[in-house]
């Protein structure tokens, strides 16, 4: 015989009921770009953890995703991250955060998206 899972088990993972803690369902909040970041969409992969990235700014580096973040940040084309420039080299950067569907709605309300409203 096995012993049935207790629901205190459920809640250990991750298991909620969707109306807990839902008191104000607009209310979110977003990261947005500070001092020299740049928010930017991925137009291509090209390997070894590398992307070209079509920033902004109008300017398309090649961005990496940093070693302590390559397990935790999945990118494919088409996503929006924000993009910290190289000091030396302009044309190069980190990808150090991916914005949710969601977020990326709420940039595109507020307006810092509309200079490149039609790709996403």
């Amino acid at each position: 015989m096995y012993k049935k899972k207790s629901s205190r088990n459920a809640s250990k993972k991750g298991y909620r009921n969707p109306q807990e803690g839902a008191e104000n369902p607009e209310f979110i909040r977003v990261r947005l770009p500070r001092g020299k970041e740049v928010v930017g969409i991925i137009e291509q992969r090209v390997g070894g953890a590398r992307m070209i990235v079509r920033c902004l700014d109008g300017k398309a580096r090649n961005c990496r995703v940093p070693g302590r973040m390559k397990r935790k940040l999945w990118l494919r084309e088409g996503d929006v991250v924000i993009v910290e420039p190289w000091e030396f080299d302009d044309e190069k950067g980190d990808v150090i955060f991916k914005y949710t569907p969601t977020a990326i709605q709420w940039l595109r309300n507020k307006g810092y998206l509309k200079t490149m409203g039609s790709e996403f």
